[in-house]
């Protein structure tokens, strides 16, 4: 029954090459910034033209980055969930593949129509993948519990977006006259105040369930909890990805005015996030709930970034996303591998594995590190781009959660005293355990590079993601009539 996992190792396989392939032959960091967007490689199809719905894929540095790192997350996937399935396998890898391909969709998508196509198609894989192939929570809750949970939050966000969409439109053919579902079109959209207020919150709260900002993030902890490995390394790695992406391709540039005064309060729910994210995470027990509070802490730095406006900020966003897709799935696929062998997740239950197993121990080491800023990490070139970036324009909001670095230096090191140090607490942690196999080994060793290569030589990244970034940022600058107070 090898055949559905070489399927899907293959097509990852095949799409991260064709990422990275465009990715050698675009000249991205030769293009100068137009102050509107740009596309390297555009795909159109009418698809429904009576309504100007048509199928319309573009790419842009920003989005190529993220289709690449889209690629190596689902290659990553298929690798970590090799031994861990065993039931369905074929409907398992089917799931995976969907999951995937639904969010190189977002990524890639411009028409509206498509882009919720696609949003929306991300979201019943998910729901399987938890559903079927799911781990009880530590504190008895089921997996049915936590899928549905998120199904419901997910499915609401979505809602909320569809109407935004649709209202836009409708907007648009009673200003213009043409039914149209195109992004640059829209771009140009005369609105009201108040209805641009509107529909940017309606765009704001769909991507701030995803993301997850902290009054929605609730799905968050039990999805991750309860969630397999590989599916936990998409939600991470990507899923929340595609929220920030979705701020800065569609919320900012549609409706500038409305972000600009809009962005304190968002600020204060990052600023919030940060702290409420470390808070609940050095309260965790299960090792895996803790590091989904700390996507929760690390997501507040993007949200900060992505509403000051600054271009160093969204620089550093775009580093912050990437390294924290690397370092969450390290993370998780570690403790994939540690539950594998103990058979819990409870941190009560460990302690002194330091001496008990080879090579997991000391990855798990650096990954908490990285996780906490640790400058020669991806995770340091990011926060710190965004924490210049954003001093600029909020000093008082940067200050504060700089202290969020604090805290999270105190959960990631309180995790790795909690489960590899002192005496064993349990029968369980006091046996000799088996080292990492050379499949798991390649794993983490890769993400290990790749997040050192992103620490010390991020220009790659940078001069990709630059004229994409700096657009959006000079839309949204420029469109802003009024000054911020």
């Amino acid at each position: 029954m090898k055949v559905p996992r070489w399927i899907a190792l293959i097509t990852m396989g095949l799409t991260l090459a064709l990422g990275l392939q465009l990715w050698l032959q675009g000249g991205y960091s030769l293009t100068q910034s137009a102050g509107i967007p740009q596309w390297q490689s555009e795909f159109v199809l009418p698809w429904i033209p009576r309504f100007g719905i048509s199928i319309h894929l573009a790419l842009d540095g920003l989005s190529l980055l993220m289709v690449v790192l889209t690629g190596l997350l689902g290659v990553l996937a298929v690798l970590c969930s090799w031994r861990e399935i065993e039931k369905y396998q074929g409907f398992f890898h089917l799931n995976l593949m969907w999951i995937l391909g639904g969010v190189i969709g977002v990524f890639l998508a411009i028409d509206m129509f498509l882009f919720f196509f696609f949003w929306e198609m991300m979201l019943v894989p998910m729901y399987f993948l938890i559903a079927l192939w799911g781990h009880k929570a530590s504190d008895g809750k089921t997996r049915i519990t936590a899928a549905t949970k998120f199904f419901i939050y997910t499915q609401a966000s979505g809602l909320v977006m569809l109407i935004a969409i649709l209202a836009l439109v409708f907007v648009h053919y009673n200003a213009t006259g043409v039914w149209t579902f195109n992004y640059e079109e829209l771009l140009n959209t005369p609105m009201s105040h108040g209805v641009e207020y509107l529909l940017m919150l309606g765009f704001f709260i769909a991507f701030a369930v995803k993301m997850p900002v902290v009054p929605l993030h609730g799905w968050l902890p039990d999805a991750h909890s309860q969630a397999p490995t590989a599916g936990s390394v998409d939600l991470a790695g990507i899923l929340l990805k595609t929220a920030a992406y979705g701020l800065l391709r569609f919320s900012l540039p549609l409706f500038p005015n409305a972000s600009a005064e809009f962005a304190p309060i968002a600020m204060w729910l990052g600023v919030i996030g940060i702290f409420y994210g470390a808070w609940m995470a050095f309260t965790q027990y299960d090792i895996k709930r803790l590091i989904a509070y700390t996507s929760v802490s690390h997501m507040g730095f993007v949200l900060i970034a992505i509403y000051t406006g600054s271009q160093l900020a969204y620089q550093g966003a775009v580093i912050q996303m990437i390294a924290h897709g690397l370092s969450a799935a390290g993370l998780f696929i570690l403790c994939g591998q540690l539950y594998e062998r103990l058979h819990t997740r409870d941190m009560r239950m460990m302690g002194g594995l330091w001496g008990k197993m080879k090579w997991l121990p000391a990855l798990s080491m650096f990954f908490a590190v990285a996780t906490l800023g640790m400058p020669g990490t991806g995770n340091f070139v990011g926060e710190f781009m965004i924490l210049f970036g954003s001093y600029q324009v909020v000093p008082v909001i940067t200050v504060i959660s700089t202290f969020g670095l604090v805290f999270a230096s105190v959960y990631s090191l309180a995790m790795l005293h909690r489960a590899y140090f002192g005496k064993a607490k349990s029968q369980i942690a006091s046996v000799e355990l088996p080292g990492m196999s050379l499949r798991e080994l390649f794993i983490i060793l890769l993400l290990v590079v790749l997040l050192v290569l992103l620490g010390f030589y991020p220009q790659p990244i940078l001069d990709t993601s630059h004229s994409a970034m700096s657009n959006i940022q000079q839309w949204f600058v420029n469109s802003v009539t009024t000054t911020r107070p």
